[in-house]
């Protein structure tokens, strides 16, 4: 901690912008996982909070070490890198598999599963387009599932 004291003035105020920020939005997102009221509602909040949250933080970061160290150091970079990548990937999975069990037990607050009505029927559209030869040819059956 003894290089902290020797920081410029500059450096001190960037690193404590940018910790308060990132310390801040993550609270936000904290925050609104807690007042929120349902799942979907609540997992939106801290995936927000948590990537631009972290991102405050690992440019503080970087700041900080790159000017004691009088180098630019970026090894942070691969952490933020990580948690930007893997937060919303697991968003989607939590959430995905939220939806699957709710509408497996017929949840009503849950959208139906139901294909928009401009949609066509797959295997009625699909025989009548393709000509004979391009049926054998492809072993194309009436009876096959999708």
């Amino acid at each position: 901690m003894n290089q902290a004291i020797n920081l410029p003035d500059w450096a001190t105020l960037l690193v404590a912008i940018f910790l308060i920020v990132g310390a801040g939005l993550t609270l936000i997102g904290s925050l609104g996982l807690y007042r929120l009221g349902s799942f979907y509602d609540r997992i939106h909040a801290p995936t927000l909070g948590t990537s631009w949250g972290t991102a405050g933080i690992v440019i503080a970061s970087i700041i900080y070490f790159s000017v004691t160290e009088a180098q630019l150091v970026l090894h942070q970079l691969l952490i933020g890198a990580f948690v930007t990548v893997t937060t919303p990937i697991t968003l989607i999975l939590l959430s995905r598999a939220a939806l699957y069990r709710d509408r497996a037990k017929n949840n009503p607050h849950v959208p139906p599963l139901d294909l928009p009505t401009h949609t066509t029927n797959i295997t009625e559209n699909t025989t009548e387009a393709l000509t004979p030869e391009h049926k054998q040819a492809t072993h194309y059956d009436n009876n096959a599932s999708i």
